[in-house]
């Protein structure tokens, strides 16, 4: 099953089971943002999938802004921890072994652009999955790490449902009047 197809059977459940909105958001954002899993993992496009369905599907739109934020905010800190702890070994391991560029743009990234890399990065795949890390290896200060990591969480995932909710929308808009025209 590609990623593309096990994305959409996540979003049908979500669908038939709102109840699991926030869990499942919380789950995939958590994955999403840790350094290891962020490669396999792609969750921006079934959050914006669930985004797209929130109103019209009775889904409510803070439970699950909280529990991405929080699954997003999460994985970063496990990664900064990380990053920290293991400093040395980690370009040893996947998939920073054989991709060892991602280190080496992170840490150029972290020296350009400080604590505010945190936040840039979070809107980046490959820099997503390797700036926190990164910030530990490097160790960023502890505090302004995390309130960048919580504010940027915050922000990406209301980005993301917000895209969906809107995509929604001018899908539906050109559906009633657009496509009807011809």
């Amino acid at each position: 099953m590609s990623l593309e197809e096990s994305g959409r059977h996540v979003v049908e459940f979500v669908r038939d089971h709102r109840a699991w909105a926030a869990p499942i958001v919380f789950a995939l954002a958590f994955a999403e943002s840790l350094a290891f899993l962020s490669f396999v993992v792609p969750a921006w496009a079934v959050l914006v999938g669930i985004g797209a369905m929130m109103k019209s599907g009775g889904i409510a739109f803070l439970p699950v802004l909280v529990a991405g934020a929080l699954g997003a905010a999460l994985g970063d800190w496990l990664s900064f921890w990380i990053g920290g702890k293991f400093e040395h070994s980690i370009r040893r391991l996947w998939p920073f072994s054989q991709h060892p560029h991602l280190l080496v743009r992170g840490e150029a990234f972290i020296k350009k652009w400080g604590v505010l890399a945190i936040v840039i990065g979070r809107f980046s795949g490959p820099l997503r999955a390797s700036v926190p890390i990164v910030a530990g290896m490097l160790r960023m200060p502890w505090q302004p790490f995390q309130i960048a990591n919580f504010v940027s969480a915050f922000i990406w995932v209301a980005v993301l449902l917000q895209l969906g909710d809107v995509s929604a929308l001018v899908w539906r808009w050109l559906r009633e009047h657009v496509v009807q025209r011809f």
